[in-house]
């Protein structure tokens, strides 16, 4: 479980395929100077962009992680050389939860459709898949590449979210532009509430 507060922005230094197979995943190397790994073992989670992830070597300001081809069919930034990435070590049952609950399992893609200044602030404005739309609500909250945000408006089929200037400054949001790709996890709340619903 993650909390949607990124600790570090790091790099994809290094991709090769899983077993020289391409057909089986990706071995990614993240450079990650800023993320304490001393507390962090192979083995353990940690969000890359929203995507949970398993730890597979560590090395000083250095992780490695596989990535199989069903995560990298349903996340957008995983598989670019040098994509800065946003990071975040699994919460333990003490840590604060200064954002959401979040499972680091990714629910879709969205595209920016609006990104500019407002003020001191920022208005992101992200389009979604017609099938997570259920899941979205005003004054909500969603997970967009790793970061937790309340949505301030839905209108048709996108959202948006306010961002203050220390958000962007500390996570890859401040690189986003129209069109760009972002991942999406949805409330997990609001998730298991649609599916009683419907049961």
């Amino acid at each position: 479980m993650f909390t949607g507060i990124i600790a570090a922005v790091g790099q994809i230094k290094q991709i090769k395929p899983i077993n020289n197979d391409s057909n089986s995943g990706l071995h990614l190397s993240i450079t990650c100077a800023e993320l304490e790994l001393d507390d962090v073992n192979v083995g353990d989670s940690i969000a890359v962009n929203g995507a949970c992830l398993t730890v597979t070597t560590i090395k000083p300001q250095l992780f490695s992680v596989d990535v199989s081809q069903e995560t990298l069919m349903c996340t957008e930034g995983l598989s670019c050389l040098n994509q800065r990435v946003n990071l975040e070590k699994a919460m333990r049952l003490s840590d604060r939860l200064g954002g959401h609950l979040v499972s680091g399992h990714i629910d879709g893609i969205g595209e920016v459709v609006e990104f500019k200044s407002i003020g001191e602030s920022f208005l992101l404005s992200i389009k979604t898949p017609e099938l997570l739309l259920k899941y979205i609500a005003t004054k909500g909250s969603i997970t967009v590449n790793g970061v937790s945000l309340t949505i301030n408006q839905v209108v048709n089929d996108c959202f948006s979210v306010n961002l203050i200037p220390h958000t962007v400054a500390v996570t890859t949001l401040n690189e986003l532009s129209v069109g760009k790709k972002v991942n999406l996890e949805t409330d997990m709340l609001a998730r298991y509430v649609a599916r009683l619903i419907n049961v």
